[in-house]
């Protein structure tokens, strides 16, 4: 099953504007006799049910949209490409990652809770999804515009994702409900620290940077191992925007980070990103003082320091939003030979629901639609059958191992991108290394990283985030902060206590001309 690269329809131009000549026509290709009127007993009579061409328009219309996301409902992409400028062969195998490939690419920018109506700007964790169409097959990784995540085991997925939509009750937002999920489950704190610092109100989706945050494993051609974390540093510099900003912006122009995308491209000025990674030596992580696969945690540059890979671009918009961005499915179990996955138990969630969740939201053959086709020569895989199947292996046999030619894989024994485990099976969370805790780099991140200025602006947007917040979720706010921080966590509780009388300005304009830790 030949397959070609995600491209524009041949028959529409640069604009996605359809290049015929002819009539409108109905959708069995049979020319429309109108697309004005609809077929009625007499100009003033009952329409009648055998005009197809109205059947078939409002009966797709009532089904045009699918089912979105349930956390990343509201973003928007780009296509580029990707180049591979450094030699990172003594890492990996992989294809895409030789020095001198050139790998045309996807990206899509959202937001975590907001549905698809959410402004741009609410103060939210970015997601940053990018899809490498290899030559050996889609790669995609599903990250973040931070390094970490709220949590280290997926069972709380959807419990903090409910948290953070909407009451059952009157359907509104809850900062109660919120700050319970978050303060009942410390191991969030690093995350929640970074979304109520400047990193919470990106100004641009141009002006962030993005983070595989998982921990990967690479392998090269001799079977060497590696554990890898990926950063891609914005070339357009860190920006963010106030609280005052961010609500102002929301209510002009709900749609700001994906206008700023488009009209960018649109003006030639193609974003861009440097890719980085960190490499720890397969047996480093049994002994490192942090569980590196906890994704609630980094690993600092002074023990594995950044090497630089390539750059990435986004020179492409999309020529239609609904095929090329809304039906995109990202997934971390898209990899190629030479990278893996790693203990993250994280990942290892997403691995299964990513793709689950496509199946679900758009059909069981969503691989088959052009933008997420892989561009390899041939396919040959075993899928078969269901609804809205397009390609297919003709009369090919549908089952394996078979005996009429059609080849089958047949792998055994261990894997080159597997690791070990000690065969227990239990409930529980990692084993701790010597300097695990919930709350350490997250005070780190606020005594280290952070300027005077940002820690003023932090305490502010906390208090501000307290509004409506009731014991006993309040007093464990307290405490929470108080754990990461004790001057921070006193500054909360005095804020809050003076927030009620007034608001704090803290101007408009935010930037950094370096990156926090990660």
């Amino acid at each position: 099953m030949a397959t070609t690269p995600p491209t524009p329809q041949p028959r529409s131009d640069a604009r996605g504007t359809l290049d015929v000549s002819g009539p409108s026509t109905q959708v069995n290709g049979t020319p429309a006799v109108s697309d004005r009127n609809s077929l009625s007993v007499g100009s003033n009579g009952p329409l009648l049910l055998h005009d197809t061409h109205l059947v078939d328009m409002l009966a797709h219309f009532n089904r045009e949209n699918i089912p979105e996301r349930r956390p990343h409902a509201k973003g928007a992409g780009a296509f580029g490409h990707f180049e591979t400028t450094a030699d990172v062969s003594q890492y990996t195998k992989a294809a895409v990652f030789q020095q001198g490939a050139t790998t045309r690419m996807l990206a899509r920018f959202s937001t975590v809770a907001g549905e698809l109506g959410s402004p741009d700007t609410w103060r939210d964790v970015r997601g940053f999804a990018l899809r490498f169409y290899t030559s050996e097959g889609n790669l995609d990784l599903v990250g973040n515009n931070t390094p970490i995540f709220f949590l280290r085991d997926p069972l709380k997925f959807p419990n903090f994702i409910r948290s953070q939509k909407r009451l059952p009750d009157s359907g509104l937002r809850d900062a109660t409900m919120q700050w319970d999920f978050w303060t009942n489950n410390p191991e969030s704190a690093h995350q929640v620290t970074y979304l109520m610092g400047d990193r919470g109100l990106p100004r641009s989706w141009r002006n962030m940077n993005g983070y595989g945050s998982h921990t990967y494993m690479w392998v090269n051609a001799a079977g060497d191992k590696f554990w890898v974390k990926y950063h891609f540093h914005t070339q357009q510099g860190v920006e963010g925007i106030t609280n005052e900003a961010a609500d102002r912006i929301a209510g002009q122009d709900a749609e700001f980070h994906r206008r700023d995308l488009f009209e960018a491209i649109e003006r030639g000025e193609a974003p861009q990103w440097k890719l980085s990674i960190q490499v720890m030596p397969y047996e480093d992580a049994k002994t490192y003082r942090f569980n590196p696969f906890d994704l609630t945690k980094v690993w600092p540059h002074s023990d594995y320091p950044l090497i630089e890979v390539g750059t990435m671009t986004l020179d492409e918009n999309p020529v239609n939003f609904f095929a090329q961005i809304d039906q995109a499915a990202f997934a971390p179990s898209n990899t190629v030979p030479g990278i893996g996955y790693s203990p993250d138990k994280m990942l290892l969630g997403r691995v299964f629901a990513y793709a689950d969740a496509h199946r679900a939201r758009i059909g069981p053959n969503f691989h088959q639609l052009p933008v997420n086709r892989p561009a390899v020569e041939q396919e040959n895989h075993y899928s078969f059958d269901g609804p809205m199947r397009y390609e297919h292996s003709g009369n090919a046999p549908v089952y394996q191992t078979n005996s009429f030619g059609r080849p089958t894989a047949d792998t055994q024994g261990p894997v080159d991108d597997g690791w070990e485990a000690d065969g227990r099976m239990v409930r529980s969370a990692y084993e701790l290394h010597a300097e695990d805790d919930d709350f350490g780099q997250p005070g780190t991140l606020v005594r280290e990283v952070f300027t005077d200025a940002q820690r003023d602006r932090l305490v502010a947007t906390v208090v501000g985030s307290l509004g409506g917040v009731e014991d006993p979720v309040l007093s464990r706010v307290f405490e929470y902060w108080t754990s990461i921080d004790a001057t921070i966590g006193q500054r909360i509780r005095e804020g809050k206590a003076a927030a009620d009388d007034g608001g704090i300005d803290i101007g408009d304009t935010l930037s950094e001309s370096q990156p926090p830790t990660g």
